[in-house]
């Protein structure tokens, strides 16, 4: 399955925000970014998707950042892909010639199944499944 880097780079910065919510603590956009090896002005496009989508909110200012616009268990895979990269689920199959609806039926199950399972994986999943960083000397 070929993910777009937008979604990709919105999962990350989703993930580290989701790592360090509780609740009143923002995430400067410089270290979002350095964080996770993403362009500034690429993350600063792609969290305002995400916070016009109300995945997140903002605060400006010396002392501004982003923080979670709610829990991370609260947050999915499905969420996500609508706010950043809505194009990924959209049916473009038509149902041309003598087996175009059945061709078309079978993509509309597939694409079902799909936004299902994106809908149960959430921010917390993803950071449970991370686990601690290992350190050696």
């Amino acid at each position: 399955m070929k993910i777009s880097q937008k979604l990709e780079y919105a999962c990350r910065a989703l993930t580290q925000l989701a790592k360090h919510h509780d609740g009143r603590t923002l995430t400067r956009l410089d270290d979002l970014a350095q964080r996770e090896a993403i362009s500034r002005s690429f993350l600063l496009q792609i969290l305002n998707d995400l916070r016009r989508a109300g995945l997140i909110e903002s605060c400006r200012g010396a002392a501004g950042g982003y923080i979670l616009a709610r829990p991370a268990d609260a947050i999915n895979l499905r969420q996500i892909v609508d706010a950043v990269d809505p194009a990924l689920l959209q049916d473009s199959v038509t149902p041309a010639g003598e087996s175009g609806a059945a061709i078309q039926t079978a993509w509309e199950k597939i694409s079902i199944t799909l936004r299902e399972a994106l809908e149960q994986v959430t921010l917390e999943s993803i950071c449970a499944g991370q686990g601690s960083p290992m350190f050696f000397i």
